[in-house]
């Protein structure tokens, strides 16, 4: 089998642990989000903005991290060349981007100098921070500008998603710098 093929086995089972585990974890690990997000950014005058996602089904749902008054908010958005863009999330509309999630299209893209932290969703990590997504690449294109690189980027995803194993990977794959579950956040070691 090559990596394509067992990343689509692989996919198929995270999925259904995420959608079952996500019920019964994801407010707490929304609550592991929230503790993670003051202690990384305690002590700091000024924090840019940390970009998040707009939940597809079976992720967690970082919208109430919105009505918070700490933080200044990004919502990612996507190109029909396959390219992803961050904009700040604020009151105005959102809009569907090329794969119909909710954006905010109408404002500036920012740059990796205005994003201080990346939370990304997941199907599956491993212990490496190699990550498990749906196949379309974006964050691993976004990520592999050394500017956006250097932006810490944190899984969310339930503790049952984090494999034990190394996951399949290709030469493009970029590993995250840790993961938050309802077990709180675990930072991936520098190798």
């Amino acid at each position: 089998m090559n990596t394509k093929e067992i990343k689509y086995i692989k996919r198929n089972y995270y999925k259904k642990i995420r959608k079952d585990e996500i019920k019964r974890t994801g407010d707490l690990i929304l609550r592991s989000v929230e503790t993670t997000l003051k202690v990384l950014t305690k002590n700091k005058n000024r924090i840019g903005f940390i970009g998040v996602y707009w939940p597809l089904n079976g992720e967690v749902d970082l919208r109430p991290l919105k009505h918070s008054q700490n933080y200044s908010l990004a919502l990612p958005s996507t190109t029909n060349h396959k390219e992803m863009t961050y904009h700040e999330w604020s009151n105005i509309e959102l809009k569907k981007d090329i794969n119909g999630i909710p954006s905010p299209l109408s404002q500036a893209c920012l740059s990796p100098e205005q994003i201080e932290l990346l939370l990304i969703p997941a199907l599956a990590i491993d212990h490496s921070g190699y990550r498990l997504g749906y196949g379309g690449g974006y964050f691993d294109r976004l990520r592999s500008n050394p500017y956006w690189r250097k932006i810490q980027a944190i899984a969310i995803l339930p503790e049952a998603c984090v494999s034990q194993t190394l996951l399949p990977q290709d030469e493009w794959d970029i590993p995250l710098n840790g993961w938050i579950s309802e077990k709180g956040f675990r930072k991936v070691p520098i190798t």
